[in-house]
């Protein structure tokens, strides 16, 4: 029997994305189960913290076997928070955790982060406002696919995994004037929400409901997230499991056979 590998995806960017990560898990013997998109179910609304986001993940993770077969979580930015929540949720059944470059946010950082939240103020301040000004629709598939490769950010990007990310990250308008009309699949008011709800409350969760799992951390090298962020309680969560992924904070995107890899070895120190 497969030994079972729940990904959780980053922000706005659909589990299809990650096509060439699962891939190469699942020839390496893993059965890799992940939800398609978080915050578009009206059962897990994003809220603070984004305590609905986990049950979401949970909620999955409840429909996958029996109930009670053991699962490892892997998630990126977004998914990787989620994953470390819903291990402190589910002692009994998490067996690992590997985030790929979602840093926890502590001390004054996630202070700062509760008072933005509070007042108003994470909307000016979080990436949710570039967020609420994305493009959305398109004419054509053809037309996305050059607005996207023409952005830096993507430039960077493996080629498969741009192809993958334009057929999970995209879908018919249903509001277009002529037929072949495309729009984001992530809902771009969603993704602002997300990020505008950032959890500051982790390391209380960490100190009442310490995950009962090994837990492993992989950061780009080029990640400004991690800059922003810090490395300390992150450190004192997966001491020796933490590794380096030459990358920006969208690493996976980047490298996915690198990173593959290194989350492949991450996991063999857990089982």
């Amino acid at each position: 029997m497969h030994p079972t590998l729940v990904f959780a995806h980053a922000n706005s960017y659909p589990a299809g994305t990650y096509a060439q990560l699962f891939e190469r898990w699942r020839a390496a013997g893993w059965r890799v189960e992940a939800p398609q998109r978080f915050g578009h179910d009206p059962r897990f609304p994003v809220n603070s913290n984004w305590s609905h986001l986990r049950d979401e993940l949970g909620s999955f993770v409840a429909g996958l076997g029996d109930g009670s077969d053991p699962i490892w979580l892997v998630g990126h930015s977004l998914g990787g928070y989620l994953s470390l929540m819903l291990a402190c949720r589910l002692p009994e059944r998490v067996r690992g955790v590997v985030m790929l470059d979602s840093p926890v946010v502590a001390g004054w950082r996630a202070h700062s982060v509760q008072v933005a939240k509070a007042t108003g103020l994470i909307r000016r301040v979080s990436p949710g406002r570039i967020a609420r000004r994305r493009r959305p629709v398109w004419p054509s598939a053809e037309a996305a696919a050059e607005h996207f490769a023409a952005k830096p950010l993507f430039a960077r990007w493996d080629a498969a995994v741009l192809a993958d990310y334009l057929g999970a990250g995209l879908e018919a308008d249903p509001q277009a004037d002529v037929s072949g009309g495309v729009r984001l699949a992530f809902d771009r008011q969603i993704e602002a929400r997300i990020y505008d709800t950032l959890p500051h409350h982790l390391p209380q969760l960490l100190r009442r409901h310490p995950p009962h799992c090994p837990v492993g951390f992989i950061g780009g090298t080029a990640s400004r997230e991690i800059l922003q962020v810090g490395l300390s309680a992150t450190r004192a969560l997966v001491g020796p499991r933490q590794r380096w992924m030459e990358g920006t904070h969208l690493f996976p995107m980047e490298r996915p056979a690198e990173t593959a890899a290194m989350v492949l070895e991450l996991l063999e120190t857990m089982r």
